[in-house]
């Protein structure tokens, strides 16, 4: 009798990343089970439009044609209430707060890896995978380390950052050393149905993709006209709202000055809009909390990384200073001028990620 294959939970969307995932799991001997966690997503400013359920049954379409094709169990787990209460409504209370989240990186974390975790306990299986490119590697202490994807176009290490040690040993990441182009191309060969299939946006929760209108509809507080001041205090014009706005921003102030003009700071006592020129924005030194160190505890001493503080962003050379288990101070070498309150701050050695967190202020 032969030795029981292992058992591993894929994470699937009804795309070709997850699809091709399972595929090459399958390929490797092991014992395929496709989870598809059902999220809350806003049905637009209109009510649940054709657009809406059409895109949700094509979901559950395509990923039912992909696991048949695969002959793999597919399950659908029902996170909506859980996705709103841990993601949807922090990302509108953050708004509200004057900073611009990501919900990326608590969303990995906090729901999809967890809920994942709890469907692999239920089925027995050791471990669970996603389509993220990104790599995990094994150390010899028994921990691992995460890694950049080998596609520089595709890396998704930057979404991962927050994931802790102990759930990180537990996860599988079948595309890191594979390229965008690759993955449609063996998608192709295998004929899998998904595989000229477009990618997916950004807020996979917001119907319509305009997040202002979705904040509007979700009855944000501090979403009322007031004044754009400058750096001095003087007022040159009125905004629509600060959740209009972002750090850094250019175009939509709608105000013409000598200078171009850029968004430099909200204040959510007065309700102001802060603008100045390019000079007054940014910052050499970032305030981050929440960290997450991926090696499970703050390094002794400082540490030369690179930072990204967006997730398009270059990575950018600084000094590192841990200020407690999950608090850091971080000193840039240059100016950033886009440096966000509530974005994300991964830090990294080459293409380890050595941690991340998030982005409280910036001087």
């Amino acid at each position: 009798m032969g030795r029981q294959k292992e058992r591993i939970i894929v994470g699937m969307s009804g795309g070709v990343d997850s699809a091709v995932s399972a595929a090459l799991l399958i390929e490797q001997g092991y014992d395929v089970i496709g989870v598809m966690l059902q999220l809350w997503r806003d049905s637009g400013t209109n009510g649940k439009s054709p657009e809406y359920h059409d895109t949700i049954n094509e979901h559950i379409r395509d990923l039912k044609l992909i696991t048949q094709q695969l002959g793999i169990p597919l399950e659908i787990v029902n996170a909506r209430d859980a996705f709103l209460r841990r993601v949807v409504e922090p990302f509108v209370c953050g708004y509200e707060q004057g900073i611009t989240p990501n919900p990326c990186l608590t969303c990995n974390p906090q729901l999809k890896f967890d809920r994942l975790l709890e469907e692999a306990r239920f089925w027995g299986a050791s471990k669970i995978a996603t389509g993220h490119y990104a790599r995990i590697r094994p150390n010899e202490n028994g921990s691992v380390s995460l890694y950049k994807g080998r596609d520089p176009h595709k890396d998704q290490s930057y979404v991962l950052a927050m994931i802790p040690q102990a759930m990180l040993q537990k996860v599988v990441l079948p595309l890191g050393e594979y390229t965008k182009d690759e993955v449609r191309e063996y998608a192709r060969r295998q004929g899998i149905q998904v595989a000229g299939k477009s990618e997916s946006q950004d807020l996979c929760f917001i119907a319509e993709g305009n997040y202002r209108e979705f904040l509007r509809s979700r009855g944000i507080r501090n979403n009322q006209p007031g004044p754009i001041r400058l750096s001095s205090g003087e007022i040159i014009g009125e905004h629509s709202g600060l959740p209009d706005y972002t750090i850094g921003q250019r175009k939509g102030i709608g105000i013409a000055w000598a200078e171009p003009l850029y968004v430099i700071a909200k204040d959510i006592g007065t309700n102001s809009l802060i603008v100045g020129i390019r000079s007054e924005l940014g910052g050499t030194s970032i305030t981050v909390r929440n960290v997450n160190w991926i090696s499970g505890s703050p390094p002794d001493n400082t540490l030369r990384v690179e930072v990204k503080i967006r997730y398009k962003a270059e990575p950018a050379p600084a000094l590192v200073i841990p200020a407690g288990y999950d608090r850091a101070d971080v000193r840039l070498d240059h100016p950033l001028d886009d440096i966000t309150p509530g974005q994300g701050a991964v830090f990294y050695q080459g293409d380890m990620v050595i941690g991340g967190g998030i982005i409280a202020g910036s001087v």
